[in-house]
């Protein structure tokens, strides 16, 4: 079988978790959490970043940071993994899901307006695929109506919009270092904090509502309970396995981006039969080749394609189902406006097996497959 994700290593990972372990210190905010962090905001230019143990801890942390109380109202999309919704939902705010873009599969930003209301505090759009929404839009969106802009880069790191990294224009970009990433280290993620002002609090959260740095940085002589927070930083081992993934960040995407191209190539004859969709990717846009997908001409069709790569050993996947349709979705948010692309691309995305040492050779297979099926 050929799986959907296979993660990659780069050889330096299991020496730089011995080193953690004979530094004594396997719990974290040490060697390695410290490497990782001043690589991601050397990377990013971001003015902090704090590893989390994964992306929804850092999406929880923000919404903590903003102040989400009951009955605060988020505008996210309806097609965007739980966390997205999750993270405000566990302090009493409700998502409000609004249809996404055709071409890019990201939140539709003329779709705003009309979820707008009073009790609105925050928009969280997620840049799909790596590729961008359009994040300048919602951020004059945003300012202009005085709300607060969380970015969920989970697919991100290495992807740029206007030269620019996803994850660095709103108030805070949560990244997410899943084994399903580019970069990786099992679980794990980062908050990026692009507004100075909420730097001391979310160190605070950050280590369980102590303020621990202060007093390591000799500001107080006491270390003591301060605030609010949660248990949200990785071990040690986690930072040293991520740390060798990211020494090599540009190695592996440049490797993604060759093997996405690849996929672009041999389905353009298929796209201009009618029979699929190939992704879109505006031109300010810079993806990071995290994932590659098609959307097929019906439901159908991306349903017997499922079955005959699966015969034939490959395994490809479809998601998400829509928050908006789930059981959780309709019990904690509310839906504005029709959802009419995201319930048609939940019925047609294909994602097809991306990951470093997949060979061209299972590429073409993979197309040979699909296209068996529909051109017949």
């Amino acid at each position: 079988m050929i799986p959907f994700n296979r993660p990659h290593v780069t050889g330096k990972e299991l020496v730089y978790i011995t080193k953690a372990h004979r530094q004594a210190q396997l719990s974290g905010d040490g060697y390695f959490t410290g490497r990782c962090h001043t690589w991601l905001q050397e990377y990013l230019e971001c003015s902090k970043v704090l590893l989390t143990h994964s992306c929804t801890a850092a999406l929880e942390m923000a919404a903590i940071l903003i102040g989400i109380r009951p009955g605060d109202e988020v505008i996210m999309p309806s097609f965007t993994f739980v966390s997205t919704a999750n993270a405000f939902v566990l302090r009493g705010g409700i998502p409000v899901f609004v249809d996404i873009r055709k071409d890019t599969l990201n939140l539709d930003e003329t779709k705003l307006k009309g979820a707008l209301t009073s009790k609105t505090k925050a928009i969280v759009p997620i840049h799909y695929a790596g590729v961008s929404c359009e994040i300048e839009k919602i951020k004059t969106f945003a300012r202009k109506n005085k709300l607060l802009l969380i970015e969920d880069a989970a697919h991100c790191l290495g992807a740029k919009f206007k030269n620019k990294e996803l994850g660095t224009f709103g108030a805070f970009g949560a990244l997410s270092f899943h084994e399903t990433k580019n970069i990786i280290s099992g679980e794990g993620g980062a908050l990026l904090i692009n507004e100075k002002k909420y730097i001391d609090r979310a160190e605070i959260l950050w280590q369980k509502g102590t303020n621990r740095k202060a007093y390591e940085n000799r500001q107080v002589n006491k270390y003591s309970w301060v605030d609010i927070g949660s248990s949200f930083l990785p071990g040690e081992i986690i930072a040293a396995f991520l740390l060798a993934q990211l020494e090599k960040a540009k190695e592996i995407n440049k490797t993604r981006k060759k093997l996405w191209q690849n996929y672009f190539e041999l389905f353009a004859e298929l796209e201009k039969k009618g029979k699929i969709r190939r992704p879109v990717i505006p031109p300010d846009s810079e993806h990071n080749g995290h994932l590659f997908y098609l959307l097929c001409d019906t439901e159908k069709n991306r349903n017997k394609i499922l079955v005959a790569l699966d015969r034939a050993g490959f395994h490809a996947v479809f998601h998400y189902v829509p928050l908006h349709s789930s059981k959780a979705g309709r019990k904690f948010g509310r839906v504005s406006g029709t959802m009419r692309n995201t319930d048609e691309t939940s019925k047609k995305i294909l994602r097809l097996p991306l990951w470093i040492g997949l060979k061209e050779s299972h590429q073409h297979q993979i197309r040979d497959i699909i296209q068996a099926v529909l051109v017949q």
